[in-house]
């Protein structure tokens, strides 16, 4: 009978950084590499590693200035995906994943395309992008400015909670248990005693200092791993036209909507897991 493993921390060093992996399934193979999103961590995807990991090694990073990993000392320079990319290397050569799949939401899915249309063009078999295309709207992220560049700070963990089901709501449906993991895994106390978001806020530097990182259609095209795109049915960051780009141009994705969510699919669901899994399975 199978017996779930807990997973385990490490703390790499990339550039003199310290770098928080979550590793899931460690004996397994295949492997797979998953990202998180802009302002989150590679807890997000505890439920979907979970379910994996029966069969999988999974490697979750947190991105610098994100989670458990360290601040970047030279933000400006530092929070861009020319860098992210310097640490998702550098963590596959340290955890030996040199053929292996990647699942990665919205700046994640984006570090994928450029990691898979580029230095690990053939070293990733698969490839899920969620809710993300190799342009963004720029009014979802004047959107997602208005709060992660200026995160609030609260008197309590219930306070955050609240806070954070409000500014994401359109992941979906997530149980009690789930909303009481992301906010546990996404706070930092501050000097004062009062709870603030896990992140450096200078993270949305990125937009000012590398305005051209998310436009991503020339690495799109040069993808050859067989790609899935999911697609939140409301989305205000994946626009329907630019899904449907996605499934006739590169390496031409399949392409699944994700009823009753936004920005982005929270990977947390049965029907969910279940779309991943058998993409992953599927034999080319």
């Amino acid at each position: 009978m199978f017996e779930q493993k807990e997973p385990v921390s490490h703390y790499v060093k990339v550039d003199d950084y310290e770098i928080h992996v979550t590793e899931w399934g460690v004996d397994n193979a295949p492997c797979i590499l998953m990202w998180h999103g802009l302002a989150r961590t590679g807890r997000d995807f505890d439920h979907l590693a979970q379910v994996l990991s029966k069969t999988y090694r999974i490697l979750c990073p947190d991105t610098l200035g994100r989670g458990l990993s360290q601040w970047s000392t030279h933000p400006e320079k530092e929070y861009c995906f020319d860098f992210y990319e310097k640490i998702a290397l550098k963590i596959c050569e340290i955890f030996g994943f040199y053929n292996f799949d990647y699942i990665g939401t919205s700046m994640g899915g984006a570090l994928g395309m450029r990691l898979a249309g580029g230095p690990l063009k053939g070293n990733i078999n698969r490839l899920v992008i969620n809710d993300i295309a190799p342009e963004v709207a720029p009014t979802a992220v004047e959107r997602i400015l208005t709060y992660v560049g200026n995160p609030p700070s609260f008197q309590n963990i219930g306070e955050l909670e609240e806070y954070l089901r409000t500014i994401y709501e359109p992941y979906g449906y997530l149980t009690d248990e789930q909303w009481r993991l992301m906010t546990e895994t996404s706070y930092r106390r501050m000097d004062n005693g009062q709870i603030t978001p896990h992140y450096d806020p200078n993270i949305v530097k990125q937009f000012s200092e590398h305005p051209d990182d998310y436009n991503l259609w020339g690495h799109y095209n040069q993808i050859e791993a067989e790609t899935l795109v999911l697609r939140g049915a409301t989305s205000d960051l994946l626009l329907a036209e630019w899904a449907q780009q996605m499934t006739e141009v590169g390496p031409k994705a399949h392409l699944i909507e994700i009823p009753g969510c936004g920005h982005a699919p929270a990977l947390n669901r049965s029907q969910q897991t279940h779309i991943i899994e058998t993409f992953l399975e599927h034999d080319t």
